[in-house]
């Protein structure tokens, strides 16, 4: 186990459109989700303070509102430590992902989708693909999460859309920074706009077979095992020991 030695340099600024406390949980789930936040790290709130220019109340809040969450435990004394979770746990949630997810975008698409729905989610379809050409991996997860919850409130279900937020919360993307050496992370992200397509022209058995394909992309790069180790001096701190 490792205490994070205050390097937050990968994390974004706040942006001020929710309280503090909703804003900061939001980057830092971002950042665990996406591996910026490393498992066995101990995070302390007052370096995180430091970094968002605020004090260390909202951060703690923050904080243990992602451990409600399951994403980190309380290091007593410490800080919070980026909880661990198995290639077969990975495995189990990609799964109930693809149980729930695929056949509601073939639902949705076959009852057809508003166009001002379509045209809410087109930018977000972009800033998915500009966040990967960026490198900025908290960005895109976050935006991921919107445009994916969003498309699957067209169902009407909302205890569905809580579910599947609890399972993509629960996810980690691990090889995320690797993907960016090769063109699997664009391709994974464009996914989102040729989706959008193919629900527009209400194609559902192409919508379908994406959103599988999607879902395949995505696990491939739940690889915990082949996770690159942290640059020193970055947000994610000492690698774990």
């Amino acid at each position: 186990m490792t205490v994070d030695d205050g390097a937050t340099a990968r994390l974004p600024s706040l942006r001020g459109r929710r309280s503090l406390r909703e804003e900061i949980a939001e980057t830092l789930r971002g950042a665990v989700i996406s591996g910026e936040l490393k498992p066995g790290v101990v995070y302390s709130a007052p370096s995180l303070a430091e970094h968002f220019g605020v004090s260390a109340t909202p951060v703690r809040e923050a904080m243990l509102d992602l451990s409600k969450e399951g994403l980190v435990e309380i290091a007593r004394n410490k800080g919070f430590r980026v909880t661990h979770l198995s290639a077969a746990e990975l495995d189990d949630i990609t799964h109930l992902r693809a149980l729930i997810e695929i056949p509601v975008i073939r639902q949705i698409t076959e009852a057809g989708v508003a166009p001002e729905v379509i045209a809410r989610l087109r930018p977000l379809a972009a800033g998915i693909e500009e966040a990967a050409h960026r490198r900025d991996f908290i960005a895109h997860v976050t935006i991921d999460m919107e445009f994916h919850l969003t498309l699957l409130e067209q169902a009407g279900n909302r205890r569905l859309v809580e579910t599947v937020r609890s399972l993509r919360t629960s996810s980690r993307l691990y090889g995320l920074r690797t993907l960016t050496e090769g063109s699997a992370l664009f391709d994974s992200s464009h996914e989102h706009a040729e989706l959008l397509d193919l629900i527009e022209a209400g194609d559902a058995d192409g919508a379908e077979a994406l959103m599988r394909r999607h879902l395949g992309h995505v696990r491939g790069i739940w690889a915990e095992e082949n996770a690159p180790d942290p640059t020193p001096g970055k947000l994610t701190g000492e690698p774990p020991r």
